[in-house]
């Protein structure tokens, strides 16, 4: 029997609430519904109005993961659904605007990821984004390093930078941009890469180049592609333990970097991180704080 619960006015069905997601720490399918719910204040913001393409692992991060850029069959009728325009065609994909949407994705068990433009203006990214991934045995400690000379370098540009756990080894820079499209902000975050590598030559590559990768940072900058998506802040990841892609203060990675500490943050960390700090991503929802690029 599956249970139906009421959001919103909503009739959402929500399924195999004892069934352990995560084993390494017996964290549950119900424990993930209640993290959406109560985390629902400082991530629908981040979600609202972006087509979603959703990864989903329904077995917990051990069974079959995939992703679903498509609507899912059996998307309630109630759910708001945009079409995409892509490179084979349109297609029509999830847009999560309410507590009752969200709580009926999380259901199907996913990590969210969204794209750097809104639905309204697909042609204009609004996001810069860039994603500081580790080549063993560099961890998240290099990537707050890099982060730091990258935080520096954009604000010489009058371009200010948040920070967030990628959840699984790295981090993500975030910031609001207007006036360009996704091709010109790929284009402008691809020199800010190249530029980091010519200054940290020992640590970081601005391309994936597999035999490169071991001790340096990748600083990915395509996620700025059009057709690219990013984890949203605030989702749960689909890893060994239910770690989610938190938003950190710079004081965090200052000291992550001094420290050697490793930052990462687990579903039931999260409230007591809100409470204290609010959204730390806040300005980023605020448009009359996104910069034109240089």
């Amino acid at each position: 029997m599956t249970p139906i619960t009421e959001v919103d006015g909503r009739r959402v069905s929500l399924s195999n609430l004892e069934k352990v997601l995560y084993p390494a720490t017996g964290f549950t399918k119900g424990e993930l519904l209640h993290y959406y719910a109560t985390t629902a204040g400082v991530l629908l913001p981040h979600l609202r109005d972006r087509p979603v393409s959703f990864l989903r692992y329904p077995d917990g991060p051990d069974g079959q993961v995939f992703f679903t850029k498509n609507v899912p069959p059996g998307t309630p009728e109630w759910v708001t659904t945009v079409e995409v325009a892509r490179s084979e065609g349109a297609a029509r994909m999830v847009l999560v605007q309410d507590l009752a949407s969200l709580m009926w994705a999380a259901n199907l068990v996913t990590e969210f990821h969204t794209h750097q433009w809104q639905a309204q203006a697909p042609d204009e990214a609004d996001r810069l984004v860039f994603d500081l991934d580790p080549g063993a045995p560099a961890s998240v400690v290099e990537c707050c390093e890099v982060a730091l000379w990258l935080r520096e370098r954009l604000a010489a540009d009058g371009i200010e930078a948040y920070a967030k756990t990628a959840g699984s080894k790295g981090l993500h820079l975030l910031a609001g941009v207007r006036g360009a499209s996704s091709a010109r902000v790929s284009e402008y975050a691809k020199g800010v890469a190249v530029e980091a590598e010519r200054a940290l030559p020992g640590l970081v590559l601005h391309r994936m180049t597999r035999s490169l990768r071991p001790g340096k940072v990748f600083v990915d900058w395509s996620q700025n592609a059009g057709r690219k998506t990013t984890a949203t802040p605030y989702t749960v990841r689909a890893r060994r333990t239910e770690t989610v892609s938190a938003p950190v203060t710079w004081e965090e990675v200052a000291e992550c970097r001094a420290a050697g500490r490793q930052l990462e943050f687990r579903a039931g960390d999260i409230a007591p991180r809100v409470q204290d700090h609010g959204d730390l991503l806040a300005p980023l929802l605020d448009a009359g704080r996104a910069t034109p690029l240089p």
